[in-house]
């Protein structure tokens, strides 16, 4: 069976020296997510958008995300279970610096709440690591280490990494790649969504996305 493993980035996307463009270089079945302003963290389209890869995707999907991208995974990996083999959820950004229209700052309404609410508490119902750093500016290790639990993720902390970015002096990343090896293996012999079963109903107009639409509709 054709696997594939969809590379998605955070705000601002991933540059050449990025680990995530590093790490489709050593992975024949890797393509980066397509059709995202990397620019305009808007949730309900990112995970729309990352919905429609795995749905055009041949078999089932690996998802590897970075900060914002993995909120955007896990909203749209929870609707489709019976396709996503497994998700690498690494430095996910705090649901709280944003909003669902985009990024919290300045020119920010007052009265628009964070994402936390938008961002399934359940089980992801599939295999799944969390990566998280004891200095990441983008969330605090007890905040990761809440949706790990949250999500069913195994928490792997590797220390004072940063954001896990260039930034931080993640380009070529092999620690990365040698959990996404591992992931993979502990999940060779489990069938789609076998984590949950439950959980598969959890689509249509009943799902995450459909959720986070309906209640974000109609604002800018």
């Amino acid at each position: 069976m054709h696997h594939t493993t969809l590379i998605v980035p955070g705000f601002h996307g991933s540059g050449t020296a990025h680990w995530q463009t590093w790490l489709e270089t050593q992975l024949p079945d890797a393509r980066r997510v397509r059709g995202i302003d990397w620019e305009n963290p808007v949730l309900a389209r990112w995970a729309q958008t990352v919905r429609d890869e795995i749905d055009a995707s041949p078999g089932p999907v690996w998802l590897v995300a970075h900060s914002f991208g993995c909120l955007a995974s896990v909203v749209a990996a929870s609707d489709r279970l019976n396709r996503v083999a497994g998700l690498l959820l690494v430095a996910p950004a705090d649901p709280e610096h944003f909003t669902p229209f985009g990024l919290r700052d300045e020119d920010s309404h007052p009265e628009d709440e964070g994402l936390s609410r938008w961002i399934p508490r359940d089980a992801i119902g599939a295999p799944s690591i969390v990566v998280a750093s004891t200095n990441d500016p983008w969330v605090r290790l007890s905040s990761a280490a809440y949706w790990a639990d949250s999500w069913g993720s195994h928490l792997v902390e590797i220390g004072a990494a940063g954001h896990i970015n260039v930034d931080s002096g993640h380009g070529p990343w092999p620690r990365g790649l040698e959990l996404l090896h591992a992931l993979k293996a502990s999940a060779e012999d489990l069938p789609l969504g076998s984590i949950d079963d439950i959980t598969l109903v959890r689509r249509g107009r009943h799902g995450a996305l459909a959720r986070l639409r309906h209640g974000t509709r109609g604002r800018p």
